[in-house]
């Protein structure tokens, strides 16, 4: 049995579901739950699906169509025989938002006197809560027996001896920004605790409320709207059988794809009209099925709790603005096609249809069509428009790049070569592109894995000078800080209630301040596992979200992991660590030796197969370096040390042959170490005994200073044989 005027919304399987599941799922369970926690993407858009009336052109005989959680709340409580739709939030108290008993409800909420909340009296918290925890049980009762007068006649003055209502109205009521009502989740004062306790035995004690048309006994819901469920107390969300918890979850492929579609037909039609306005009035929701103030015309169109306006002028509000698109930003003078539809939906991979809307929204503002809102997205998401990585000047960088990158990093051709081939992959967007659906991932991946001291940072730092003109655009992390279980709460911020949550996560909030940039994460394999597993979300979907709440978007960095696996393993009895790959050996065979062992580690050793997976073949093997490429590191460091000494003092240092061949001797006997060992010896052998030599020396500037000689005496102690001249 359905009211007049209504059409019922015929039960429809998975695939044809006209209702977002969540809402079927709520009022399918109204009849044994009194109270809901809705968490998630709340102030997200829903789409619905509707039957175009009978006289309605169109090739289909329904469509889709965007609306605020509000909204599609209503228009399906309402069919359940609810009279009322009430707000609360900590800001404003109780407001009505619309429902056919509207005037009444709010009579009996306020008062004859006061048609708004009394912001006075709310200065007192406690006060407040009280209030609001008896006001609520009123709700939840429908004010039964409270002597509620029938509506007076259009005319306005009563009737005598009109009848009481004896029936308990059937309203609903909304808590919103719920997380805002206590002031520390962890820590409640004791008017927040009052008030939830009193709302966890109101829950318990609430009565459903018997409907004569339909047959149905329902409870008055309260709806509590929060981001997380741990935005609310624990005991409150999980105390009572009667309190039922409903995520809402971002919107799926499918859904996007349907927003799009959604998007590029107002785009169509607002093409078709030559400048007028898309009319998405009257289809936005059939009038006998949604009450008027739902589609612009009463309080919640004017900006009540619903998300946006269903006012004039705005994309995705129900209409275009009139006047302010040209037919040629549809897509340089067409219309858009499937490609142009799919390509919108691979890009907000992560993202709500609110933000859809939006970034369409933000593509009309700035002029780009439709065929642009690829680029529109990425203004959404990062704030900037111009993209380094599609400009000329990038492949330009990249190709000028490489012989500046082999001449910083000696004796790695391969790979070297190898990090080209992903950096000119990552410069045409092919990163990824075997992928059904690629979505937002980093523009490159690399992993450097080798000897210790062979280049691997070293070529990171080229890197980022070669694609963004500085090494500062290398954002380095020394993962070896990051071994600690509760570490990860540095990268990404604390949550709340823990020390440091204001302050946000390091890692993401560099990234959100310069996103193109290269990040380092040196000796990855010392990371706790629990920063491992953040990797594996940046590595899949290109995004994080920090303790706050903010996500962070990686789709134009370049993320760089290093590490020492693969060169040694535990071996033998007692797990004692032993080389496996040995300097000499023919670089295939020490390729292979770490690629195996590498995959061995995460697959074996932490559990970790899905890092290696989202890696592939991104691994790059950096070999051990040869007898001569030791020679031309020793020589490089010898002129940084030069440069130095002139830049800083004006000092003009030289080696004769004699003492460049001791010291070369003395600094290469061992590459092992590779180019930071060949450093480290060279701070033994030069530059201590070179400082030790010239400290007590008066105005150094314009001296040029010789070493001759260079003698290493029993203790290990190095003295240089100077020639000083000023």
């Amino acid at each position: 049995m359905t009211e007049a005027g209504t059409t019922p919304v015929p039960p429809a399987g998975r695939g044809d579901r006209r209702l977002p599941a969540f809402v079927e799922e709520l009022v399918g369970t109204l009849s044994v739950h009194s109270q809901y926690v809705l968490h998630g993407s709340i102030r997200d858009l829903h789409l619905v699906r509707h039957d175009r009336a009978p006289d309605e052109d169109g090739p289909d005989r329904q469509y889709d169509d965007h609306h605020t959680l509000t909204e599609v709340l209503w228009n399906a409580l309402r069919q359940e025989g609810y009279e009322a739709l009430i707000r609360f939030d900590i800001a404003d108290g109780f407001t009505v938002v619309t429902g056919p008993a509207e005037n009444q409800v709010r009579e009996l909420l306020h008062g004859r006197h006061s048609p708004a909340p009394d912001r006075a009296r709310r200065a007192d918290t406690a006060v407040q809560l009280a209030d609001a925890e008896r006001t609520l049980r009123s709700i939840v009762t429908g004010w039964k027996g409270q002597g509620q007068r029938r509506p007076n006649p259009p005319d306005g003055r009563p009737r005598p001896g009109t009848p009481q209502r004896l029936d308990p109205y059937r309203v609903v009521v909304l808590i919103d920004y719920a997380a805002r009502i206590p002031t520390d989740v962890t820590r409640l004062s004791d008017p927040e605790r009052d008030f939830f306790l009193n709302c966890l035995k109101l829950a318990e004690d609430a009565r459903p409320i018997p409907y004569r048309r339909t047959g149905r006994a329902l409870f008055n819901p309260v709806i509590w709207l929060a981001e997380g469920e741990r935005d609310l107390p624990t005991w409150l969300v999980a105390g009572s059988e009667r309190v039922r918890t409903i995520g809402i979850p971002l919107p799926d492929l499918g859904s996007r794809r349907r927003m799009a579609q959604l998007l590029a037909e107002e785009h169509i039609a607002r093409q078709e009209r030559g400048g007028g306005r898309i009319r998405l009035g009257k289809d936005r929701l059939d009038h006998d099925r949604l009450d008027k103030n739902l589609l612009g015309e009463g309080p919640l169109g004017e900006g009540g709790l619903g998300e946006g306006r269903l006012g004039e002028g705005r994309l995705g509000d129900g209409r275009l603005g009139e006047g302010r698109l040209d037919k040629n930003l549809l897509g340089g003078g067409r219309t858009p096609d499937e490609h142009d539809i799919d390509t919108f939906t691979r890009a907000t991979a992560g993202l709500t249809l609110r933000a859809m809307r939006e970034s369409a929204h933000m593509a009309l503002d700035r002029g780009l069509s439709f065929a642009e809102m690829r680029d529109a997205v990425r203004i959404y998401q990062l704030g900037v428009k111009d993209n380094p990585w599609q400009a000329d000047y990038v492949r330009k960088q990249i190709r000028n790049g490489e012989a500046y990158i082999r001449s910083r990093v000696k004796g790695q051709e391969k790979a070297v070569g190898k990090t080209l081939d992903i950096l000119k992959r990552a410069a045409l967007g092919l990163s990824g592109a075997q992928a059904s659906h690629p979505g937002s991932r980093p523009r490159g991946v690399l992993f450097f894995a080798g000897p210790t001291g062979t280049g691997k940072t070293e070529l990171a730092k080229s890197v980022a000078h070669v694609l963004f003109g500085t090494e500062d655009a290398c954002l380095r992390f020394d993962m070896s800080e990051f071994s600690a279980p509760h570490s990860v709460d540095r990268l990404l911020g604390a949550p709340p209630g823990y020390v440091g949550y204001e302050a946000g996560g390091e890692l993401t909030t560099a990234v959100r301040n310069d996103p193109f940039r290269v990040v380092l994460f040196d000796e990855i394999d010392k990371a706790d596992k629990g920063v491992l597993d953040k990797f594996l979300q940046v590595l899949e979907d290109g995004r994080l979200t920090d303790g706050q709440g903010v996500t962070t978007y990686f789709s134009e960095c370049v993320l760089i992991f290093t590490s020492n696996l693969g060169v040694r393993k535990r071996t033998g009895e007692g797990g004692r660590t032993g080389r496996v790959a040995e300097p000499g050996m023919p670089y295939h065979q020490l390729e292979e030796i770490i690629l195996s062992n590498v995959k061995e580690h995460f697959v074996e050793e932490i559990g970790r197969p899905e890092l290696m997976n989202r890696l592939g073949g991104n691994v790059v093997v950096f070999d051990y370096i040869d007898a001569k490429v030791a020679a031309e590191i020793f020589d490089s460091q010898v002129g940084n040390i030069q440069r130095v000494l002139r830049e800083e003092q004006g000092v003009h240092l030289r080696l004769s042959e004699e003492a460049h061949r001791a010291l070369s001797d003395y600094c290469t006997s061992d590459v092992h170490n590779g180019g930071r060992g060949i450093g480290m010896l060279l701070e033994t052998h030069l530059i201590n005994p070179l400082a030790r030599a010239l400290f007590d020396q008066e105005a150094l500037a314009g001296t040029a200073v010789t070493v001759t000689g260079v003698r290493r005496a029993g203790d290990g102690t190095v003295t240089l044989d100077l020639r000083v001249v000023r």
